[in-house]
């Protein structure tokens, strides 16, 4: 896949069993050049993460981005004006972009009795809010004749999760927001597509990324052919797919990567 030479932002990029982190990795190693972005504190907050790690030599050794071709920042994607910074960071850094890959996620384990106005407000402002306004500055920065600087046609890609096939009571506000994304798939495709950017939305089934209980892991893998949970480098892989040329006739879709997940076995 020829993505040698592209410019990603690339967010969700906190800690090392993350999707965000296996994206830009996978993309380094392809040879574009990666802005990312992480918020640790909400890694912390859900217990997965000390709230520190981007920081350590470890993480950007792992990713193997260097000066030229990685930069990070933490941003916290609840601020309406993080997106506009970040793509400033990036635009400042590398030139050009043409790729914006939001791999970012304000986890939320509310059901119905636990709901708040607060999460609701603060999961729409970190999924959705944040989202559509990246996605606008990038469209905002990429020039009009439909090519970018490198003259690369423009790719977006988003994510949501399996809501759409399954009900999520337990995590509603999560749930909502995700399914927000997947129907804008299609309708920022809609609005983009003349600018020469494909809009594609990616849902990677259930992904081993370090969060579930042991008892959760064991069903979940019951449902899955394989007997195992899908990796994030095999999200990252379904990711690499919609942003190579062959796949510039695909905007607007949801892409279902889960392994064939049977969700009425436990």
């Amino acid at each position: 896949m020829a993505l040698a030479g592209r410019t990603a932002v690339v967010t969700g990029v906190s800690r090392r069993r993350g999707i965000g982190f296996a994206v830009a990795r996978r993309l380094l190693d392809a040879g574009m050049r990666v802005c990312a972005q992480g918020w640790s504190p909400h890694d912390a907050e859900m217990g997965l993460g000390s709230g520190d790690e981007t920081a350590s030599p470890e993480f950007r050794a792992e990713l193997g981005g260097t000066e030229e071709t990685f930069s990070h920042s933490e941003l916290d994607l609840a601020d309406p004006e993080a997106p506009a910074r970040l793509l400033s960071r990036a635009t400042e850094r590398f030139g050009s972009v043409d790729t914006l890959i939001l791999a970012h996620a304000r986890s939320s384990d509310f059901d119905l009795d636990a709901l708040s106005a607060a999460e609701l407000d603060l999961c729409w402002a970190v999924n959705v809010r944040s989202s559509l306004l990246l996605v606008r500055e990038f469209a905002r920065r990429y020039r009009e004749d439909g090519k970018g600087e490198g003259g690369h046609d423009g790719r977006v890609v988003l994510f949501t999760s399996g809501q759409h096939l399954a009900p999520m009571s337990g995590e509603i506000p999560y749930a909502a927001t995700k399914g927000a994304l997947h129907q804008l798939a299609s309708t920022l495709s809609d609005a983009l597509v003349e600018r020469g950017i494909t809009v594609n939305c990616v849902n990677p089934g259930p992904t081993d990324t370090g969060w579930a209980t042991e008892e959760l892991t064991a069903s979940v893998g019951r449902a899955l052919p394989r007997g195992r949970w899908n990796t994030p480098d095999e999200a990252a892989g379904a990711v690499e797919l919609l942003l190579d040329e062959r796949a510039a006739t695909v905007t607007g879709q949801v892409l279902d990567a889960e392994a064939g997940f049977r969700r009425w076995v436990r």
